[in-house]
This record gives C-alpha cells, structure tokens and sequence, in this order.
C-alpha cells in the first residue's frame, strides 16, 4: 500500500522503499512510451475500414505482434480500432462521429495506446477524425421578431442569432443571406471566438405609417460541397420612437458555481435599468445568441434576470460558460451583457481502473509472472485527480508502477496450490480529494496444480487377519493413500511389491485392486502351514513425472478348528491292543493308565479334555477331564470281572468341537503280595527302598534317552528333506519348518504341530510290536507339560515288575 507522504507522479505513487527497485523498469518503459504515431480517418468512414499497418510502422516483423501480445487501448475505454496481430493492420471497429466524439472542437484528436508484452512496451499515438458535411445550419428559433423604432437612422445595424453547425471547419457556417427586399441587407461579423454571425442593416427609413411589419427570411450557409443552408424568419415589428434603451449596471458579470450545486441555485442576477417611463421602461431579460448547451442548463428570469441552475453541472464536462444576456424594453430598445460563469471542481469522480490483460491462472512452480496489466485515470482536477494504487499487504504479489498511470501486477515468486489453491487480490486506487473516493477491483487468481507431491499412505503399516480355509478371492482388507495434488496428478494406482523372501509366492497368495487398494486372497489358506506373511504395496499418482510411496501389509493367519484330537496314546493301530495290568488289590484312585493326545490346532481349539464315553463296568474307573488319568474309581472287589473295556473321548475346545475316542483294556491280575499306593509319592518312596527297582528305573531311562536322542535326529533329518523337495517342486505352502520371515503367532499349544505329527509316524511305523506303557512315556516325554503322565507310568511299571518278582 502507498502512504499518502510517498513520492506522487502522474496519479500514481511509488512507496519510497519500492523506488530503487523500480526505476531501471520505469526507465525502461519510459523509453518505449516516447514514440508517438499520428494517424486519420474520415468520419462516417464504415466499419472494419484499413487505417495503418502498424507493423510496418513500429518496424515490426509480421509475427512479431502476435508473439508480444500487442493491443489497442484509448483514452475514453473504447475499442474505435480493431488491429489484427496476424497482419498488423489497423481497422476501424466503428463508424466514427467526430461530432459526438469532439463536439465543435477541432481539430478531433483520439488519443491511445499500443501496448506489447515479452518485453512489456507502450507506444503512444493520435488518431485524428477527419471532418465531412454531414449536418446542415440550425437555427434554435424558427422566428426572431425584431422590434424597430421607426426613426430609426439608415445605416443602422441588428445584430441576429447565428445558426449553429455541429460541423467543424470548412464545413461550418460560411456565409448568410436574406431574400431580397428595399429596406434591409445582411452584413457578416466575426466574434470574439472567431465564428462569424448575421447584422442585419437598415437601407431605407421606416414608415410605421405605411407598413407596421416585415417578413425576411435568413438563410444561413456552410462551406461543404455541395454546401448544406438552414432558414429562420425574421419579423420586423416597426415601433413608435423609443430614444432611450435600457443599460446594465455591469457589461461583464462574472461568478463560480461548484459542480455539485444543487438544481434550482441562483448562480447569478443581471440589471438593467431604462430612464423611459411607461411601458417603454419595462425591461424584460432573455438569453441571447445562447447555443443549446446553455438553454439546456440555465435559464432566467424575465422579469429579475435571476439566472437559475436547470441541471447539475460537470466540470469534467464543461469548466465554463459565457452567457450572452439582452435586456428589451417595452419600446423594443435593447442592451446586452455577457455572465461569465466558472465552474469549480469537487470531488465527485472516483478513480478508474480500465484492465488492459489479465490472467486469472497460474502454474504453482512458475518464478514470476505478469497477472494483470492495468492504468488508473481520475478526471477531477488538481488534488482531487491525484492518486495512490495499491494491493493487500499480505500477498504474495507485487504492484509495480509503469508510464502514463499504467501499472503491472505480478507474482514475488512461486506459488503452492496445496497451502493456498485461490487467491482473492483486491486492487485498491484512491484518489486525494476531500473527502478521498477509492475505486476497487477484485481479482480472483487460481493456482494451477504441478505433481509436486507423492501420495501418503494413511499408515505405514497395515496388519490384516485372516481365518484359515478362506474362500477364493476373499475381500481381506484395504489400503488408502491419498495425494495432496489435484485432478491426474492426485490419482492413485496401488500395485504389490515384490516380497523380501524370494520363496515366499506372493503372486498366488493376494492380489490388489490397483484404483481402490482392496486386498483379495487368491486361495484358501492354512493356518498350520503358514501364519503369517508380510509384503510391501506400492501407490503411484498419474503425473508427469509420476510420484510413489510404500507402505507395509502383514496377514496374520487365525486358526480354526478344522483338525481333530489325535490320540498318541495309546495306539489304535489294532494289531496290538494296549493292555493295562491293574492288581486286584488297587486301592481307589489307582493310575491305570493315561490317554496322551494332540491336536494340530492352536490356542483354545488345542485345549483338550478327556471323558469315559463307554465302560465295561460303569462307576469301576474314572478320567480326569485335564491330563486323561485313568483311576480306579472304588476298591476292586472278588466279583468284578477280570477284564474290562473303557472307551475314552477326547474332546477341543473349538467352535465347533472336535472329537477323538480311543479304547483301553484293562485286565484285573490277582498275586500281588501287596497293593501298592497309586500316588507318586508312595511310588517314589518304594522305589528307594527296593535297589532293583532303582536298576530298572535307570535301565529304562537310559535306554529311553538313547531313543528319544534317535528319533529326534531322524525327524530332523527327514524335514530338511522335506522342506528342500517342497520348495524345489514349487509348493505353494510350505511343510515342516517356515520361512524365516513368517513368525508364529498361534500362541501355546499341547505339542509342536510338525513335531507332534512326524513323532507320531515315526512311532507308529517302527514301535508297533512294543509296549504301549513304554511307548505312552516316550510320547509325553517329548513335553515337559507332560512330565507327571511319564513319572506316572514309570510307577506303573515298577508295581507291575515287582510284582512279578514277589511271583518268583
């Protein structure tokens, strides 16, 4: 914004910190605006006439105003010329009326501009419109009626209302006549303002007695070719003798009216006095040889000489008046004066912006750019036509002064359409009159969008869960990015990355929705194969350059409950039932046996429970629902039955539930010297006491030892096999042990999945002719969750082998 003390020039004003950055430009363009060109065209010339061919006339090329952006810009904001860039001819855009244009003035100057951008220049010029006649003489009254004294001398002059001519020139009124007659001739005079005007001139004495009125008829003439003529009567009234005429107190009365006065102000009063008595001092007052302009806004009084304002004056318009007034007795004696009226200027014109070029877009990278191309104009006067231009403080935008009230606007630097995509620019011009009148014009400027920014994911990593045996492209979850950018540059795409673990087959495990970012499942999965996989999925915009990001996803595979209890112990192969030996002498909550199962499942789908489904005898034998402990429920009594059949039911704990039964044999054995305790405790304690208990305890767990060390080298061995023939035969779903990125997740589980199940064959291949007790203690001893089931069959197998030696 410019302050009201910074340096004023021209109606413009530079601020003071601004001058030594703009006076190399200012010089610059100066230079351009010196050129002057003057040009004509004849008035009424028809649209689209040729006037010059500017290009030739600046010594430009043929193209060269096209590539400048040239145009025409006048004075009073009107297209009177048309220039075509391509040619650099100069056309008339209309036909042109000097008489509207410039009135009576002559010569008609219209003054313009031709401005060019890339570099900016201005050239100034003139185009003058040339004159033709095309409006004949007028006379404002049709009939003058002239009163004369009959005594009046010969010789003696009348001066008439001359006519009025809107041409100018040569094409002006000439000459005057009047039709022929024995009294009267016409005589030509020249006014102050170098027009010439009729006197009508006495030849021959008047007899009022022999003719009381005259009729002339005044022909007025121009100068054109052929020349245009006007007519008004003149009647002559001959009056009885008059010899004193009225006089005014003043020849000259001169006064100032500010434009604003109100309709209806007296702007001046004439006098005029006549010493005559009777009706020959009756003075009245009459505007005289006045042209229309003056009827139209004045008029007086006849009998005051008040003279009255009839509309609002204009200084822009018209900064004065000179008002001829006659005074006319009763006797037709007359006296003139002349009412010099000065109109004063207030400040009732606001500033004016008339906008050159303008351009209302522009690209968010682009350094510096011209927006707008603009000049400013006051047409009050003096302080009241002075003006400041300015724009708002807190824009990025700069206001720079040129020649002739001309200014440009433009950008400090680089714009961002993400912080701010629309810009409001108000140009504000005020001028320094009292009180001050500001014109404003509002520019709305949109910030064109580059690919400047890459897409955003909303997250940098997604974890998505998947429940197992899924269907084929399952809609698994989503992925969203979004771009600051606007229109293709904020499009996104979304593509998968190819994965870390060239083993891991991504391409037939998901797939992407590459306009939204859905994830789908290619196939069913399986949670015990493998539970989870994690990958990168990629989001492009369709810029030019294209822009991307990355962004992280990993699937978490749930179990479900699809795999049944196994049972471990004992074996169901059927070639060798398993067979529990029990004394008879069994107090009540004996260890008989205990049923070892897995399930492949994990979490709460892995937790077991055990229940006797079917017993020979029921209420002789119980399970505990928690470890699957057979016992004896009672004392076994002379009458049961030596051996007993118990079904037992193993049962997960999924939704829904799976099952697993598994039979025992039991046989009842009599002989034993003594029960013994089926604690632990108790077991342990006979265990001390007899030594070769303790050898076969140890026998046993070495050779146990020694197995288990076998068995676990052998499984180990045989995975790696497994797991190398998967992957070179390009399975989908890998066996044994994972990928090493993929992590277990299933939580705690009765045993490991693979090694449960590759203990299992391994078992059930190469140890089905051996003892159930011995293979039941091997299996749980493979946890250490399970470690009391293996102490307990240990005493049962020291009871059992005591016994025998109390046989022998």
């Amino acid at each position: 914004m410019c302050s009201e003390e910074a340096t004023e020039a021209g109606g413009w004003c530079c601020p003071r910190q601004r001058q030594v950055l703009f006076l190399f430009l200012f010089w610059r363009v100066s230079l351009a605006g010196s050129v002057f060109g003057r040009y004509s065209v004849t008035e009424e010339t028809e649209r689209g006439s040729f006037v010059v061919n500017l290009a030739k006339d600046l010594g430009l090329g043929d193209r060269e105003l096209v590539a400048r952006g040239a145009r025409v810009v006048f004075d009073d904001n009107k297209q009177h010329l048309l220039l075509d860039s391509h040619t650099g001819d100069l056309f008339t855009n209309e036909i042109l009326d000097r008489e509207k244009l410039c009135g009576s003035k002559e010569p008609c100057m219209l003054y313009f501009q031709i401005l060019m951008d890339n570099p900016f220049q201005i050239y100034r010029a003139e185009l003058r419109v040339r004159d033709i006649n095309d409006h004949s003489p007028v006379f404002q009254d049709k009939e003058t009626v002239l009163k004369i004294i009959e005594n009046t001398a010969e010789g003696t002059t009348f001066r008439l209302e001359r006519a009025q001519d809107s041409d100018g020139g040569l094409n002006g009124i000439q000459n005057y006549t009047i039709n022929p007659n024995s009294f009267f001739h016409i005589k030509i005079g020249d006014s102050d303002e170098g027009m010439i005007f009729p006197e009508l001139v006495l030849d021959k004495a008047l007899d009022r007695e022999k003719q009381q009125e005259l009729s002339l008829t005044l022909t007025a003439l121009d100068g054109g070719s052929p020349p245009r003529s006007g007519t008004s009567t003149v009647r002559i009234v001959i009056l009885d003798v008059n010899d004193n005429a009225p006089q005014f107190s003043q020849a000259i009365y001169q006064t100032q009216a500010p434009e604003n006065s109100p309709v209806g102000s007296i702007i001046a009063t004439v006098s005029a006095a006549d010493v005559d008595s009777g009706i020959y001092a009756d003075i009245a007052y009459s505007f005289f040889d006045a042209s229309e302009d003056i009827r139209s806004t004045f008029q007086i009084n006849p009998f005051s000489g008040e003279i009255v304002l009839r509309v609002l004056l204009d200084y822009e318009l018209v900064k004065s008046y000179k008002i001829n007034i006659q005074a006319v007795d009763g006797g037709g004696l007359s006296a003139r004066c002349t009412v010099l009226v000065e109109v004063l200027d207030t400040n009732d014109n606001p500033p004016e912006l008339i906008m050159s070029s303008l351009s209302n877009h522009v690209p968010e990278n682009s350094p510096e750019m011209i927006l707008a191309v603009f000049r400013i104009k006051d047409r009050d006067s003096g302080e009241n036509g002075k003006m400041i231009c300015y724009i708002q403080d807190n824009l990025p935008f700069l206001l720079k002064p040129s020649v002739e009230n001309f200014y440009i606007l433009m950008t400090e630097g680089a714009l961002d359409r993400e912080s701010q995509a629309e810009y409001n620019i108000t140009i504000t011009v005020t001028d320094l009159g009292t009180p001050r009148l500001k014109t404003q014009h509002n520019i709305t400027l949109l910030v064109s969008d580059v690919n400047d920014n890459a897409p955003a994911f909303t997250q940098t990593a997604y974890t998505l869960f998947l429940r197992e045996n899924n269907s084929p492209a399952l809609h698994i979850g989503s992925v969203s990015a979004t771009d600051r950018d606007a229109g293709a540059n904020a499009q996104v795409t979304y593509s998968l990355l190819p994965p870390h673990d060239p083993r891991l087959p991504l391409a037939s495990l998901v797939s992407i929705n590459a306009d939204n970012g859905h994830l789908f499942a290619l196939r069913a999965l399986d949670f015990e194969a493998l539970r989870a996989f994690e990958f990168g999925v990629g989001a492009t915009d369709r810029g030019s350059p294209a822009l991307s990001s990355q962004a992280l996803v990993r699937v978490q595979v749930l179990d479900a409950n699809d795999n049944s209890p196994f049972v471990l112990y004992p074996l169901q192969n059927g070639s060798a039932p398993c067979t529990e030996l029990v004394p008879r002498a069994a107090e009540p909550g004996y260890l008989v046996s205990k049923v070892v199962a897995v399930d492949a499942d994990s979490g709460q789908n892995a937790w077991l429970s055990y229940q006797l489904l079917r017993a020979t005898e029921p209420g002789l034998f119980g399970v505990w629902a928690h470890n699957g402990e057979v016992r004896t429920a009672r004392p076994l009594g002379e009458r049961d039955a030596a051996k007993h059949r118990l079904v037992v039911l193993v049962r997960d704990n999924g939704e829904p539930a799976l099952s697993a039964s598994v039979t025992l044999h039991v046989l009842l054995v009599e002989g034993f010297s003594q029960p013994y305790l089926p604690l632990p405790e108790a077991a342990a304690e006979q265990a001390q006491a007899d030594p070769l208990t303790v050898y076969l305890v140890i026998a046993l767990a070495s050779v146990s030892s020694l197995f288990l060390f076998s068995v676990l080298a052998f499984v180990a061995v045989r995975l790696c096999r497994r797991s190398r023939a998967a992957w070179a035969g390009g399975c989908s779903v890998p066996e044994g042990h994972l990928p090493g990125h993929v992590v277990d997740v299933s939580g705690t589980g009765t045993l490991s999945q693979s090694y449960q199940y590759e203990a299992f064959n391994l078992l059930r291949k190469r140890t089905s002719s051996w003892r159930p007790g011995i293979l039941s203690c091997i299996s749980v001893f493979t946890t250490t969750e399970h470690f009391p089931c293996w102490v307990g069959h240990l005493n049962a197998l020291k009871q059992i082998q005591h016994q025998k030696l109390q046989r022998v």
